[in-house]
């Protein structure tokens, strides 16, 4: 599958249409399921809150995941993503409540490259702080 959209319509600061993914301890339990990663700081109040933490954090491939999404839907394949990285600057704290926690992601094009790629730049807060820094990715488009 190629991405649907074509280099020429993107301009350096197109923006990406933003979203929030909710996460709940719910969530936490089914990724640690799904990844094999079942360290208790994902789901154990009182051992994360013992080894410093200010309760049970999300898993950091989790929260770089869910960031990425936003560009996979703007592309409409995932495929089209030929690099990715972050750096975990800070933990998306998932209380255990009935609200749990939001990453709120948004993005826009940073920069054209050659041979029909872009550049794009994400940025995922979550309680309104920067959770995710240098949060870039290169996109093969039409």
């Amino acid at each position: 599958m190629t991405a649907k959209i074509s280099y020429d319509d993107v301009e350096v600061g197109t923006e990406l249409p933003p979203q929030t993914f909710p996460v709940t301890r719910a969530t936490l339990v089914q990724y640690a399921g799904a990844s094999g990663d079942f360290n208790p700081i994902h789901w154990n109040e009182k051992f994360a809150v013992e080894v410093g933490l200010p309760d049970v954090i999300a898993h950091g491939m989790f929260t770089m995941a869910e960031a990425i999404r936003v560009v996979t839907d703007w592309v409409s394949d995932p495929g089209a993503v030929v690099e990715y990285g972050v750096r975990f600057t800070k933990p998306v704290v998932v209380p255990n409540d009935d609200k749990g926690a939001t990453i709120d992601v948004s993005a826009k094009v940073a920069a054209k490259l050659d041979d029909n790629r872009v550049r794009v730049d994400l940025v995922a807060k979550s309680a309104d702080q920067k959770v995710l820094g240098m949060s870039r990715a290169v996109v093969q488009l039409a």
